[in-house]
Order: C-alpha cells, then sequence, then structure tokens
C-alpha cells in the first residue's frame, strides 16, 4: 500500500540507506547510522465558512550519524542523488573530526536491537479531496456556532492529513522501517457575553484512520459548548482548596512525571525526581504502564529512533518508580542499559481508579476545576509548579460557575502524593492517555 501512496517505494528507501551506510564505510567511520524518510499531506482551515488556507506539504530527508571512534558527525539532505549523499556523508565526516571524543556516545547496544519488527496497523490513507475537507471543516464550524447565539465569532475550523514512512538503519545490521498516517479535526469559537467579555475554547480530534476521528459535527458542539459554559467568569479569593486536572490538562502532570525521569534531566542532575528509581513518588493505587505494540496508537512503535526494541513495561507500579526514560547515550552516563525511548515514550497509560467525570466532582465536593493551563511555571530542579489556569468552581459536587485569572502552585512531589483519583474520562490523543485527576489540597492564588 505504501508503495503505492509515496513517491518512493520502501526498497528504494531502504537501497538509499544501504548505500549511505556503505560510503560511512567507505570513507572511514567506524559505526554509522541513517534515517530516510518522506511525507506529505494537506490541511484545510475555513473561518466563517469562507476558506482560509489550503496547505500542501510534501517533503523527504536523509539524515547520517557517523562515528570515528567516540567522535561524532550528523549531516543532512533533502536531496537523494548519489552526488549528494556522498557529500553529505563527507560533512558528517568533517565534522566528526573536529569533535571532542565523549566516551558515551555510539550506536545502540547490539543486544538491544530489535529482531522481530510486527505491523502495528499505523498506516491508514484519508483520499479526501480539497473540497471534501472543506465541507467537513464547514461543518464541524457551523456545528460550532449553532450552540449558542452568544458564538459570535470563530478563529475557524480545519482538517489535516499527514501521511509519512521512513527506513532506519545502522552498521551493526539494522534495518527497519514502516508508514504512518495521523489525521486530525479540529474547531475554536469565540462568544461575548452581555458586558462584552469575550472568551475562546476549542476542541480536537486526531487519530491514525480517519473512521476513528469523532465526527466533525461532535467536535464542532464540544467546541462550542466548551466556549459557552466559560463565560461570566469570576475571579476567586486565594486559597487552597481541592483541585481537579481536566483530562486534557491531566496529560500535563505526566508528562512533568515523564521529564524528570528522562536520562537528559537525570544525568545532568536537572531533576527534583533523581535517583527515585525503586522510591515510592504516587499513592499505591497509582500505576503508569507503557504499552508501545498497540495497534493503531498513536505512539506505537515497535523501536525507537536508535533502533533498541520497544517492550511493554510497568514504569510505576503501585506507585513506585520502577523505570525511567533513556536513550543509549543517557543510559551510558548513568551507568544503565537503553530502555529503548530514543525520541520519546510509547503509549503511556494511567489506568482509573474507577470514577467517572461526575463522580470525581462528588468527591472533590467544594474545589477548583482545571480546565486549561497558561503559561509555564516548573522549576524542573526544585519541583515547584505555578501555572495560571482557567476553569471553574465546583460546590457540592456541581460546576457553580467559571473562574479566570488566577493561578494554582504546589510542588510537583506533594501534588503527586497528594492524587486522590483517576477519572474513566480518558480522551486518546497523544502519547498520554489519563482521566482527570483529583488532588486533595493546592494553593489557589487569585484576588
Amino acid at each position: 500500500m505504501s508503495d503505492k501512496r509515496f513517491s518512493y517505494s520502501d526498497s528504494h528507501l531502504r537501497d538509499l540507506a544501504a548505500q549511505v551506510l556503505e560510503l560511512a564505510g567507505r570513507s572511514g567511520a567506524s559505526a554509522a547510522e541513517v534515517e530516510v524518510s518522506e511525507g506529505f499531506g494537506q490541511s484545510v482551515n475555513v473561518r466563517k465558512g469562507e476558506v482560509e488556507t489550503i496547505e500542501f506539504n510534501k517533503d523527504k530527508g536523509i539524515g547520517v550519524t557517523v562515528y570515528l571512534g567516540q567522535r561524532r558527525g550528523h549531516a543532512s539532505t533533502s536531496d537523494f542523488g548519489a552526488d549528494a549523499l556522498g557529500r553529505t556523508v563527507e560533512k558528517a565526516l568533517a565534522i566528526a573530526r573536529y569533535t571532542a571524543e565523549d566516551d558515551c556516545a555510539g550506536l545502540a547496544d547490539a543486544d538491544l536491537l530489535a529482531k522481530d519488527i510486527p505491523d502495528l496497523d499505523l498506516h491508514y490513507p484519508w483520499d479526501i479531496t480539497v473540497e471534501g475537507a472543506t465541507d467537513l471543516a464547514r461543518e464541524c464550524e457551523a456545528a460550532a456556532l449553532a450552540v449558542d447565539p452568544r458564538i459570535n465569532n470563530s478563529e475557524g475550523a480545519g482538517v489535516s492529513v499527514q501521511e509519512s514512512q521512513f527506513v532506519y538503519a545502522n552498521s551493526l545490521g539494522f534495518m527497519g522501517g514502516y508508514p504512518t498516517s495521523r489525521h486530525s479535526v479540529s474547531c475554536a469559537v469565540i462568544a461575548e457575553d452581555e458586558q462584552g467579555g469575550m472568551q475562546r475554547d476549542y476542541w480536537y480530534s486526531t487519530a491514525r484512520a480517519a473512521a476513528d476521528l469523532d465526527p466533525v459535527e461532535a467536535v464542532g458542539r464540544r467546541a462550542g459548548e466548551r466556549t459557552v459554559r466559560r463565560l461570566n467568569g469570576r475571579k476567586l479569593a486565594t486559597r487552597q482548596c481541592p483541585v481537579l486536572f481536566e483530562a486534557p490538562v491531566a496529560t500535563g502532570l505526566v508528562a512533568s512525571f515523564v521529564s524528570a525521569v528522562s536520562g537528559g534531566h537525570l544525568y545532568r542532575k536537572s531533576s527534583f525526581l533523581l535517583d527515585s528509581l525503586g522510591k515510592q513518588v504516587f499513592p499505591a493505587f497509582f500505576q503508569l504502564q507503557e504499552r508501545p505494540f498497540v495497534a493503531k496508537g498513536l505512539a506505537s512503535s515497535p523501536f525507537d529512533s536508535e533502533g533498541v526494541a520497544t517492550r511493554d513495561r510497568d514504569v510505576v507500579r503501585d506507585g513506585i518508580v520502577e523505570g525511567y526514560f533513556l536513550s543509549s547515550y543517557s543510559a551510558r552516563k548513568l551507568g544503565m542499559k537503553s530502555t529503548g525511548n530514543a525520541g520519546g515514550n510509547h503509549n503511556l497509560i494511567v489506568p482509573s481508579t474507577g470514577e467517572s467525570f461526575a463522580d470525581l466532582l462528588g468527591k472533590m465536593g467544594s474545589g477548583l476545576l482545571v480546565t486549561e493551563l497558561l503559561g509555564h511555571g516548573l522549576n524542573m530542579v526544585t519541583g515547584d509548579y505555578s501555572r495560571g489556569v482557567a476553569g471553574f468552581w465546583v460546590e457540592d459536587g456541581q460546576i457553580a460557575y467559571p473562574v479566570e485569572e488566577i493561578t494554582v502552585a504546589g510542588n510537583l512531589k506533594d501534588m503527586f502524593m497528594a492524587i486522590q483519583a483517576i477519572g474513566t474520562d480518558v480522551e486518546v490523543r497523544g502519547s498520554r492517555q489519563v482521566g482527570s485527576i483529583l488532588i486533595e489540597r493546592m494553593t489557589v492564588a487569585g484576588n
């Protein structure tokens, strides 16, 4: 299928990778790795029913990394011609000759490279025309605008189609690659209240296969409903109270943990979770699982960007950290082995404690529901956390009114241990899957 979709066949990409490795070896490299890729797509955006932008993208590239002992050089090109490949290899070698030796540099350990590469069902072409995408975007925006007459403006709705394929190979004999797709529908609108106060919100859906996207009317309606409910926002007096992070923003808490236990922060000693392996960081009910082999998964992969085999594992079990996120380089820096996370994590799943979103509101009683995070306020060294937020004040387990211009603050170590429950309301839109997270107490700064 991929051979018919792309400008180059999979076998041609593999031939190019082999050529680059052969050139590097003949030119004196002691080791080399290469990635050959191409991709294409189209994006259509409409605003107030009119087409605003139509974008097409089509790109290709080869990136080669060479080693002279433990000196490393990298160069890339978008030209697949034989002369260009030769020049690119020479540039990478020239860089390596003037680079200081690094005793942790080098290819991944041969025994960790993927041997069996399963098909994870990651490529779903979407043969939609510009006209078809425009119609869907208009339907999406119209559904949002129809929610409430106070929605009087739009930032637009869009439909995006993206497909790509790649091959990674190295001089240890590894070669592997596959095609992928990622499609999306999105919408953002603006509403105005009686006093002239304006609010915006959005919603989107993304999936490997177009058939798995939420219906465009549902995406638009959700965007409209989320916008209207934010009208007539109030400020809060400073207080301490329970805080419920809605599922789309709760993924950010998981991302902060991942960063804190990732190789770069660990070997640079710039993490508040140094030496956390084997230690209790979350409540005993908290689990964090990495599942790279989920069919159609948005972060599924049989191997990482160095060819290291991925594997199912429990990163956190019963609240205890059981694994880090390491590439070959960061693993060597720490005296450990790669975890197959060069290039990122793979389908991180936090199981729910069983409560629905309504259950979580009831469990919280009175407190703050956070639906949007603003700005950046995380100190990775200390774990201090302070973010501007928007959301809703909750009374007696019911949403009472919208709130704005407030800040939530705490320390992530305390916040992680203060997690009380995790909802069933998971939105699968990226590499981290978690429902809404209820934290027992945080400082809310307002008036």
